[in-house]
């Protein structure tokens, strides 16, 4: 069993780092399979030096705008699916979006973490759960509404 610094520093291997950016999904990091629970980064902003980060469809996601759709899921809608086609699948049961200002609360030092969202979902559906035990389902997605901004590097 690994403890929560040692699963949550870690990166798969599918992620990216160039230029200051991670590219790649995030994988689930650990899984109960008695209880059906599955737990790990929903959305990385920063990575733990800081670093603004890019998700898999090439977007960037402010670490405020993240606490706020993340405040928002919670609140209106707390089920997961499967593969963004059907819902019904999951019930989230831990959440929290780990900013700079919350780590430092809890005494987790700086570079530790990176700023994102952690999540934990109940599995309910017995198909989907098999699909995570074995490896089909190996990470979260996330999905939602936003209208894209160019920006320049600097």
């Amino acid at each position: 069993m690994f403890s929560f610094n040692e699963l949550a520093g870690r990166q798969p291997a599918s992620v990216k780092k160039t230029a200051g950016t991670i590219s790649g999904r995030f994988a689930i990091k650990k899984a109960d399979e008695d209880k059906h629970l599955a737990f790990g980064w929903a959305y990385v902003s920063q990575d733990e030096g800081g670093n603004q980060t890019e998700d898999h469809s090439g977007d960037q996601l402010e670490p405020e705008e993240l606490e706020s759709a993340a405040y928002q899921f919670v609140e209106l809608y707390r089920e997961g699916g499967e593969m963004h086609e059907r819902g019904g699948c999951a019930v989230l049961v831990e959440s929290m979006v780990f900013t700079k200002e919350k780590q430092q609360a809890l005494g987790i030092p700086d570079g530790t973490l990176p700023i994102g969202w952690w999540i934990g979902f109940k599995v309910t559906d017995e198909d989907v759960w098999s699909k995570v035990k074995d490896g089909t389902y190996p990470m979260f997605s996330i999905e939602g509404t936003a209208i894209r901004e160019e920006f320049e590097e600097q």
